[in-house]
């Protein structure tokens, strides 16, 4: 007999359910709301298990600057209470956290790198904690290659007053398989700025949360991806307003191309009832350059208080501007050379955003060597 599996009834975001124990937490059906664009299939142990037992894939860098320290300790005080059961799921089978500190009032000019290279082997849980303290400034840079099945948590604490900018770039390989969750707790007068890029990988869903601890945080989340044939990229935020007088902006970007090509943007903002003053936007657009792929943008703002300096958000998705080739294509370009301008235009501003000239180099090389493949 089979049995028909129903979807919950639906919550506010303040009230979903949270736990580290990824026992509390029901089988996913797929009907959810919160999972009702992802192939659960493919995510495998991701979604089945109770506890994965591969070996994660370390962080590795070079030779780190004074103030920034990175070492793996068996705890550390978590951030986020999970509030799905992948998260649950890499908080428990985590072997270690891996804990990346920025002292207090140090600044520097150049970017900290990280790496991370997937071997392949059996699912893994995985815990990264970063901590910028009072008044630092820093840029750091995660990216993630190789061959992988994860489940990870990335908890990032800024300190009252620290300026941090925060890229993640997914480029894993082809059969990859990650569920990612991203959480930011932003200290009063702190800032940062996330930039999330997603090119490779099978399935990959990666979820970013943001609380404010104080007043006059200020968090920018930009995002970058683009799908090709048969991958799956997804992005969720919730931008948790609970605090007075701060500022959130949220807008990711997505090309697609190829058949079954998918990409799914769900942005949330929660502000909470004490949150007077807020100032918050979210924006989502998608260009679809072949016939074949599918994109879903689905943007929420839940408002508990009048008192709201401003608040809003928008959602795009189409294909090339007929008018912007003719234009080019007028003025003697070809229309395989047209395309890729406009591709090139379309992503300029998020590439622009990364303080790395090698790394928005070989973001460049990336989108290019895509479009050459599709015979853009």
């Amino acid at each position: 007999m089979t049995t028909e599996v129903k979807a919950p009834p639906p919550s506010t975001k303040s009230q979903v359910q949270r736990s580290f124990d990824v026992s509390d937490f029901p089988r996913v059906g797929g009907l959810e709301e919160e999972w009702r664009f992802t192939p659960i299939k493919r995510l495998g142990d991701l979604i089945t298990a109770t506890c994965l037992t591969g070996t994660a894939p370390s962080w590795k860098h070079a030779t780190l600057p004074p103030g920034v320290s990175v070492k793996d300790v068996e705890t550390v005080e978590s951030i986020l209470t999970p509030f799905d059961r992948v998260s649950a799921l890499a908080y428990g089978s985590a072997a270690d956290v891996t804990l990346i500190e920025v002292d207090a009032e140090t600044s520097l000019n150049e970017p900290v790198v990280l790496v991370r290279e997937g071997e392949g082997g059996p699912a893994a849980g995985a815990r990264t904690f970063v901590k910028v303290g009072n008044f630092a400034k820093v840029t750091l840079i995660l990216s993630q290659t190789g061959a992988a099945t994860l489940a990870d948590n990335i908890e990032v604490v800024l300190g009252d007053s620290a300026q941090l900018t925060f890229v993640t770039v997914a480029d894993w390989d082809a059969g990859a398989v990650q569920a990612q969750h991203v959480k930011f707790r932003v200290g009063r007068d702190a800032r940062v700025q996330h930039v999330q890029v997603s090119l490779g990988g099978d399935v990959v869903r990666q979820f970013t949360s943001v609380e404010y601890a104080g007043r006059g945080g200020d968090a920018e989340l930009w995002g970058l991806y683009f799908a090709d044939a048969g991958q799956h990229l997804e992005h969720r935020q919730l931008v948790d307003h609970g605090v007075p007088d701060c500022r959130s902006y949220v807008g990711y970007r997505g090309a697609l191309q190829g058949k079954s090509a998918h990409t799914v943007w769900v942005g949330d903002v929660l502000i909470r009832a004490a949150a007077t003053g807020t100032e918050t936007y979210e924006i989502n657009r998608n260009l679809i350059l072949t016939d074949g792929a599918r994109a879903d943008s689905v943007p929420n703002l839940e408002i508990e208080t009048g008192e709201v300096a401003g608040a809003g958000h928008a959602s795009a998705t189409g294909r090339f501007d007929d008018e912007q080739l003719f234009y080019l294509m007028s003025r003697g370009i070809t229309e395989s050379e047209a395309r890729r301008l406009v591709v090139r235009g379309f992503f300029a501003e998020l590439i622009n955003k990364i303080p790395s000239e090698e790394l928005r180099e070989r973001l460049g090389d990336a989108i290019e060597a895509r479009l050459a493949k599709a015979g853009a």
